[in-house]
């Protein structure tokens, strides 16, 4: 009995589980044949080349056991696969659910070639995959501020040492600008390195990341836990003495502790504050007040290592109502209104991002409706 000759195109970079088990059952259906998009194509259609060549990605999928035959697409467009679907004539076209268009279901009803459609499941026991996920995760990493913040800042440890909390996001959405993300400071990091995080030591890094954005002769200086915080994978306690850069550092990429601080972290969006708004030109600035921020941070570190919602709360709140003290202008008058009546008595904890404008930073166990959720990368 003759074989049926089943056939499927697509991109296959950045190979995963989903796209062997889509191949596993489409070879279910006869002998599987795979068309591969070219880099020119590729670059065509998305205006960016590949992460792996067209001579790699067709060795990687010919050595799938599902796979009879792979090949690089003759043609291009969104169609690059038409001059080889008439050349191998198949019985079946198949797609994943992602991958059905109109123009595909017409070609094949034109060349009398069945066109089936297959849902995306992953093999039992495995995550599902996208390739579109993936390369999400690829992306230049954010940074979130969870306690004491401001401390980086010499006018303000020098007063008295004390500790900032951040933690590496992943890019599973695009932050707002002005908005507390150090969104500034990763388009610079974007500028040195593409939209990757760059190989070798983090904090090296950060620490040529810093330069960059703070040549000599600057008027106001970023302060490092922006670019500690987007080059340093996990959650890091950055513990400040009078200087710029921290005089220590502690990190931690403790699966269970950074799934469970994506957990209890929920993002609710601010508007971002105006174009040339100085949250600093007012200052309050003294010994005690700065060591409530420092000791805020500390709490904090120490609430993450083990857990412990209340304390993670009280050291966000700790810090929001410590800002209004020193810095009264991060905190304006309906900005504190809105905390004191939406956020503070209802859970554990709270803090904003953005200096006034940028986001509600929200510690809860429970759900809340209509947050954004956030995902700490390790």
């Amino acid at each position: 009995m003759k074989h049926k000759k089943v056939f499927v195109s697509g991109c296959f970079d950045l190979l995963h589980g989903g796209h062997i088990a889509f191949l596993k059952t489409a070879a279910q259906h006869g002998d599987l044949y795979v068309s591969v998009g070219t880099d020119e194509n590729l670059l065509l259609l998305k205006g960016k080349k590949p992460h792996f060549s067209q001579k790699e990605r067709v060795y990687m999928v010919n050595a799938i056991r599902y796979v009879k035959e792979a090949f690089l697409a003759s043609g291009s467009g969104m169609l690059d696969f038409e001059p080889d679907i008439v050349r191998i004539k198949p019985d079946i076209l198949i797609v994943n659910s992602d991958g059905h268009t109109p123009e595909k279901k017409r070609l094949c009803k034109k060349l009398g070639v069945t066109y089936q459609i297959l849902e995306r499941i992953p093999e039992e026991g495995l995550p599902a995959r996208a390739s579109s996920t993936i390369k999400k995760e690829l992306r230049f990493p954010y940074r979130i501020c969870i306690a004491g913040g401001w401390m980086d800042q010499p006018w303000v440890s020098e007063m008295n040492p004390g500790s900032v909390v951040v933690a590496q996001l992943l890019p599973t959405l695009d932050f707002n600008d002005r908005s507390g993300m150090a969104t500034s400071s990763r388009k610079v990091a974007i500028d040195i390195w593409g939209d990757q995080c760059p190989n070798g030591d983090p904090i090296k890094n950060a620490k040529l990341l810093f330069g960059a954005e703070n040549p000599p002769g600057s008027k106001y200086v970023s302060g490092s836990q922006d670019h500690i915080g987007l080059m340093n994978p996990g959650v890091s306690r950055l513990f400040y003495h009078g200087d710029y850069w921290p005089a220590q550092i502690d990190s931690t990429v403790d699966k269970e502790i950074c799934d469970w601080l994506s957990s209890v972290l929920h993002l609710i969006p601010l508007k971002p504050r105006p174009i040339g708004y100085d949250p600093i030109r007012e200052k309050h600035l003294t010994k005690e007040t700065t060591k409530e921020l420092g000791d805020a941070g500390e709490l904090c570190w120490r609430s993450i290592l083990r857990k412990d919602i209340a304390g993670l709360g009280k050291s966000m709140s700790q810090t929001f109502f410590t800002w209004r003290k020193i810095l009264p202008l991060t905190v304006p008058d309906q900005l504190m209104r809105e905390m004191e009546n939406k956020y503070f008595p209802y859970y554990s904890g709270a803090i904003t991002s953005g200096s006034g404008g940028g986001y509600v930073v929200v510690a809860s166990e429970k759900e809340i409706p209509g947050a954004i959720k956030i995902k700490i990368r390790y």
